[in-house]
């Protein structure tokens, strides 16, 4: 576990060092064993470090010369993974950027939407309800809900920011449920099909401000409920 924890740390000051340009693209990368010797630690570290680095696209061998800086290294794409979602602290700073996203997205679906985008909302809604106590299904349904809303706002950008990040999107339930009983699971996607529902409506209604409203109440509820979880626990 203690190289686990020095691979990560090598592995952070490593790709700091590549985003601000202090390791420039293009540029030779250090050999693992003038890291190991700069940083004091060992080759396996430093081996596990390296390759995570190679695994994200931030750097390139080049066989007979060596590991260089990927060109493209400082514009490494926006990512949410699972494990950054393993803590509800994390997902609570990721329902905070969607409060300000969604809100519009929202908004502009609700007078931009069509027939067949309603139809697709509704459809993601009935999918969630079917899901029952299948978590993982409802959470699928839950983010097709959201991409579908961002594709009846006709604006290309929205759609490809909801579908890159896709499921992850959604708050693992187990996170915010566990520990608790199945009916305070029932109560909890209850809760969720209203605010949803609330979504919905307004949009299909083409009322663009209420779309905006009823967003905000849902990602903000949401956010309540997570950060509720966090000081239970913290008390517990």
């Amino acid at each position: 576990m203690a190289s686990l924890s020095l691979a990560d740390d090598l592995f952070r000051k490593l790709h700091a060092q590549i985003r601000s340009g202090a390791i420039g693209p293009g540029d030779r990368f250090p050999t693992q064993r003038e890291i190991a010797e700069r940083e004091q630690v060992s080759r396996t570290v430093v081996r596990e470090a390296v390759a995570r680095l190679s695994a994200q696209g931030l750097t390139i061998s080049r066989q007979g010369s060596g590991v260089y800086v990927a060109p493209d290294a400082r514009y490494e794409a926006f990512q949410v993974t699972r494990d950054d979602l393993s803590e509800l602290t994390e997902v609570v700073k990721l329902l905070e950027m969607r409060l300000a996203i969604e809100t519009e997205m929202a908004s502009l679906a609700a007078q931009r939407r069509s027939d067949e985008d309603v139809a697709a909302m509704r459809a993601c809604l009935a999918a969630i309800a079917d899901a029952g106590e299948d978590m993982v299904a409802a959470a699928e349904a839950d983010a097709a809900f959201h991409l579908a809303i961002a594709k009846a706002t006709g604006n290309n950008y929205y759609e490809r920011l909801i579908e890159f990040v896709g499921v992850r999107l959604v708050p693992p339930r187990t996170l915010v449920l566990r520990n608790q009983s199945i009916e305070a699971l029932d109560a909890y996607s209850l809760t969720i099909q209203h605010e949803h529902d609330a979504i919905l409506n307004a949009i299909e209604l083409g009322d663009g401000e209420g779309a905006r409203f009823a967003a905000r109440r849902h990602i903000a509820n949401s956010i309540v409920r997570h950060s509720r979880t966090i000081h239970q626990e913290n008390v517990g």
